[in-house]
């Protein structure tokens, strides 16, 4: 008897080992596995708290969202747009949060701030919230900003390739070489924006950027400079696959990136390089 139980032990260990190891394979997913719905919904499966963040010597403070939960998240950090405050971004805040991020929206030290400035303080802010919340996994950042704040995350990207990723939203900045950059960006542009018009900002960034090793440009039917910044299922469903698959390495949500969706009522044009690397 004892030899055959044996023997039904041994024969379970194969099947049970291959589970173990796929559990283990990513230990930085976080939320259940996405559905279509759920990567369009207005929140994710997380609590969130929130704290303000007063203004600091090297960026104007903002707003931080936490996930309530003992796990260590990738954080991100947004930027606002040329004289706009951190109001004109917060709604990605407890959005991503819910989704497994700690995400800091920002104040500029001037609503003037060059893009290059907007990059900085990006980058200062990410470095506030890995001193000073235990819940930020360090190793695991991003920025995302809107028109100037977009042209400061193409900047951050370009000055600490150690970022994880960057979404420029209607980006706006007068370099339009950028083959330095070496971290997965995703550029979103409206089609008729007058302000950032696609042809002179969003696609020569996007074109320009031969060492990423994984980069998108997504344009939305009709949109107009606010668009690519606004809480709409387009802007809600490919900006949290993206720092979802490069944040967290999170290969649930490449069947959301690529094969790359094929133009539609909502989007106008879609480059990428899939397959991700």
């Amino acid at each position: 008897m004892k030899s055959v139980l044996a023997a039904l032990v041994l024969a379970l260990i194969p099947a049970t080992v291959p589970a173990v190891a796929t559990a283990a394979a990513n230990p930085y997913e976080r939320g259940p596995a996405p559905t279509a719905a759920s990567v369009e919904a207005s929140r994710g499966t997380f609590a969130v708290t929130s704290a303000a963040v007063a203004r600091q010597s090297n960026f104007g403070g903002g707003t931080v969202y936490t996930p309530t939960s003992d796990l260590t998240f990738g954080a991100v950090a947004i930027s606002p747009g040329f004289t706009a405050t951190q109001t004109s971004v917060a709604h990605f805040g407890p959005r991503l949060a819910s989704y497994g991020f700690v995400v800091i929206t920002i104040n500029t030290l001037s609503g003037w701030d060059d893009p290059d400035s907007r990059g900085r303080q990006l980058l200062a802010a990410l470095d506030h919230v890995v001193r000073t919340n235990p819940r930020v996994d360090a190793s695991r950042l991003a920025v995302m900003g809107h028109s100037m704040g977009g042209g400061g995350a193409l900047r951050a990207a370009a000055s600490r390739p150690a970022l994880q990723a960057s979404i420029p939203l209607a980006g706006w900045h007068t370099t339009k070489n950028w083959s330095t950059v070496q971290v997965p960006t995703m550029v979103l542009g409206g089609q008729s924006d007058p302000t950032a018009p696609n042809s002179q900002h969003s696609l020569p960034f996007y074109t320009s950027m031969t060492a990423a090793p994984d980069k998108a440009f997504l344009e939305l039917r009709g949109g107009d400079h606010s668009d690519p910044r606004s809480d709409n299922v387009t802007v809600r469903k490919y900006t949290l696959s993206w720092l979802k698959r490069f944040v967290d390495d999170d290969l649930r949500y490449d069947q959301f990136l690529c094969p790359a969706p094929a133009p539609n009522t909502l989007i106008s044009a879609y480059r990428d390089t899939c397959p991700h690397a």
